[in-house]
This record gives C-alpha cells, structure tokens and sequence, in this order.
C-alpha cells in the first residue's frame, strides 16, 4: 500500500514537473508562443543540427513560420526567447546595460573563459574595449597597413606555385601568424610548440553538444583550449620574467598594465582576452575572405567591377610599386560593398546573446527576467522584405549606403555598445588581400565549396583553388 502511494506520489511529481517545464509561467504578462521541447534537453539537438543550405536555419525558419518572430524555447537546460524582428533586436542593443546584458550559455563561458569579455559589463567591458582599439584602433591600422599587405603578397605568391591550395585553411593560418605577431610577437618558426594547432582542435568542437567525457569533441574542444592558455600564460611569465624597453606587440602594453597601482586587470582576464583575441581574428576572417573568393569567382561581372577599382589605385599612385596608403585603403568603395554583401551572406554571427535585467514588454509579449535572448542575424540579413531577392549575391544593393555600426537590418558586426571592436581590422585585412589578389592573380575552383552551417559556425567543405599569376597565364597565351 505505502509502495503503491509513493509510486504515485513520484508519478505525479515528474508530471506536474513535466507540465510546469513545458509551460513555464509568467506572472507580469503573456509570454511569447513557441516550444519548450524535451525537458532539461529542451530542442538543443534541432538546434545543432548542421545543414547545408544557405537560407535562414531550418530550425529558425521553421519556428519563425509557426509562431511568428518573437518565440521561445529551450536550449542547453535554458529558456531562451529568440527573435527575428528588426524592431525588438534594435532595441536589444540599444538597451545594452540598462534593460538587458551580455550573456552566453554556461557551455560557451566554459569554452571561452568566465573572464572573456564578452561577459563582463559595465566599466570592466568599456575598459578592455579600450585596450583593444589602442591595438586595432584607426591609427594603429594605418601603421599596420604594410605589414598585412606583405603578408598577403607573400602567401598568395607561395601558393600560386602549388598545384592547390584549400583556401580556408591557407588564410586561417596567414592571419593567425600576423595576428599572433601583433599580439604576442608569436612566431612558430622559433617556438617549440604549435600555438594554433591548439586553436584547431578547440574549433572543431566549438559547436558541439556539452558533454564533458573523453572522446566527445567538446571534451576535445575545452582540451584544446586548456593547452592554448596553458602556451598563452607560459608566454606572458616569461615575457615579465625579460621585459622589453619598448612596447612592441599588445602583450608588452597588457603588461604595463599589470604593474599599475590600483589595476583593476588581473592575469586571468589578460589571458581570456588573448584567447578570445586570436580566436575571432583568424577564424572569422578567413572564412570571410574564402566565402569573397568563392562567390567572386561564380559572378564574373562582380570580379570585372572590383578588378577594375583596384587597377584605378594602381594607375594613379605616383610610385607604381609603393604599398597601399590609408587614403586608397578608404577610397575602395566596391571592395566594402562586396565585403558587406559577403558577410551579409555568411552570417559568420549567427547568434547574438543577451538576458533580460527585469521583466520586459515588447509586442504583446512578456519576457521575464533572468530569460536568455538571442538576436538571429541570418534572419534579419536574408529578410527578402528587406532585401530583394536575399540569397543572391549583389554587392551593389550597398551602393550609396553608409555603414559605420549597426542597424535594424545589418548586424554582421554586433551592434549597440557592443559592435565589434575589431570590425575595421577585418575589413582592412579582406579589402588588402582582395586588392594584392586581383591586381596579379587568377584563380581556379578545384573542388568543395559546400557551406556546412551550424548555429554558431559556417565553414566551407574543402574549397580548393588553384592560383595563377596573370603575366605567367598572359605570357602563354602570347
């Protein structure tokens, strides 16, 4: 008798449990529609399912078509309202610090670090933001300039003596090495160990479902990582162990500010920082500029308009051979078009995370506080209301268009206080080696090219080109 009432006693506690799961309650309002999925599971498996289509995330599209533009659910044991709407996601970022905050899965603060910054606020966050821009700000660039564009050179002669080169690999390992240079005056020919194979083994189980067992490629991934920050704290001893007279990279000003009186910096956030640093230089951007070659060369017309701007600087430099200066750099108004058309397309971010600080109204619609949001970009750039025709690539739907942050309908930098710090240097570097690759270069599709997309990373499926001089091919056609 006692067996049977606990028996029913646990039964209707994991019912009501179930229920209360699957209809969680608002008391200040009507929450948006959508499913909780599974309990504790929630829908995380739909949503980390990979796909291959370039149109909004059939998880995203299929929800959005269901209950409209604002909906919830849950993910990784998390309610989370997602939203497409223009209107709410402006107000997302404009609101940053007062009705809403940054804000990632405990899964992604694990991988990234509890001191990354992108989840620290206030004061903290504008601190490092200024640490930042002192190494990719305006005037930093400007000095940068040549040592990207002899980077770029460099490679792109190297490999138009291979037979063929898988692009996204062969630039990820370009802008790594310069990046690593800027910041730590890292240089894998006279270090011992690999820095970015640690990188690569913490990429391929970036997006992956959290479980922390050997052999999972998330246990694979927070491997990686550990071993990248174990090199990255090595470094930074050894630096403070032989300090330099002159600041030379971002470590020795990250160090001076260390010894300060009164820092508020701490090594761990230093090192955070650098990870995170290293991490959204190189694999952002190369999986950009591979995306910008792929899609160049399946739209001819689009190549022959950007070859002949940069054959325009060319002519009218007054030393036919001197590096690009900062003035052409800004002159090149269809090269920013193709590379806000491409990573319109690519949605490198393809969510945005934030929680709510108190109870929030918005459409009819309550979001309670202490809930996780997420900003899905992809539906906002592949919005055919906004953008005619929205999976095809058209560099010039930006024609006349000013984008320095932003916008209701462009977000492939972030927004609000938070747009991405670093945007220019991605842009500089893009805009450098699409100008050193068409003014020398052609260049073969070999084979891949198939965009594999998950909700937090794009990347093509072994895009192989085969790279030509142009007065080589022009000499043998003579």
């Amino acid at each position: 008798m006692w067996a049977l009432s606990i028996g029913a006693l646990v039964i209707i506690s994991i019912t009501h449990w179930v229920y209360r799961w699957r209809n969680p309650r608002c008391i200040n309002g009507k929450l948006p529609p959508g499913s909780m999925g599974l309990p504790l599971l929630g829908e995380t498996l739909h949503f980390f399912s990979p796909n291959t289509s370039s149109d909004i995330p059939p998880f995203i599209k299929k929800r959005t078509k269901r209950h409209g533009s604002i909906f919830k659910t849950s993910l990784v044991g998390r309610p989370v309202v997602i939203s497409t709407d223009p209107d709410f996601n402006y107000f997302i970022f404009q609101q940053e610090g007062h009705l809403f905050q940054s804000w990632y899965p405990d899964t992604f603060t694990e991988i990234f670090g509890r001191q990354n910054v992108g989840s620290l606020h206030g004061f903290m966050y504008k601190y490092l933001k200024n640490m930042v821009l002192n190494l990719f700000g305006p005037e930093s660039l400007k000095r940068m300039l040549p040592e990207v564009e002899q980077a770029a050179n460099g490679k792109l002669q190297h490999w138009s003596s291979q037979d063929m080169v898988e692009l996204k690999e062969a630039t990820a390992r370009m802008i790594f090495d310069l990046t690593a240079k800027k910041l730590i005056s890292y240089d894998q020919n006279n270090s011992s160990e690999n820095l970015r194979e640690n990188f690569v083994a913490f990429i391929q189980g970036l997006i992956s479902f959290p479980l922390n067992i050997p052999g999972t490629a998330y246990h694979k991934c927070l491997q990686g990582r550990k071993r990248a920050m174990t090199m990255l704290k090595n470094l930074l001893q050894e630096r403070r162990a032989n300090p330099r007279k002159q600041q030379s990279d971002f470590f020795d000003y990250v160090l001076e500010e260390l010894q300060k009186e009164g820092t508020i910096l701490t090594e761990a956030i230093t090192l955070d920082l650098m990870f995170v640093l290293l991490f959204a230089s190189f694999e952002t951007t190369s999986l950009a500029i591979t995306l910008t070659v792929k899609l160049l060369g399946e739209h001819p017309l689009v190549l022959k308009e950007l070859t002949e701007e940069h054959e325009r600087i060319l002519k009218n430099r007054e030393h036919a051979y001197s590096g690009i200066t900062w003035k052409e750099y800004k002159s090149m108004t269809f090269t920013f078009q193709v590379i806000h058309e491409t990573v319109r397309l690519a949605n490198i971010v393809p969510g945005i995370f934030r929680k709510s600080l108190r109870d929030i109204q918005f459409k009819g619609y309550t979001i309670p506080a202490g809930w996780a949001i997420m900003v899905c970009p992809p539906a906002v750039h592949l919005n055919p209301a906004k953008y005619e025709d929205p999976l095809a690539f058209n560099p010039w739907r930006w024609e006349g268009i000013e984008l320095n942050g932003g916008s209701k309908h462009f977000m492939a930098f972030g927004g609000g206080m938070r747009f991405c710090v670093v945007t220019e240097f991605t842009k500089v570097q893009m805009a450098v080696f699409l100008h050193c690759l068409v003014k020398k270069y052609r260049w073969n599709a070999i084979g891949g090219g198939n965009i594999v997309r998950t909700p937090g990373l794009q990347f093509p499926n072994g895009f192989q080109v085969q790279i030509m001089e142009k007065a080589i091919e022009e000499k043998e056609k003579a």
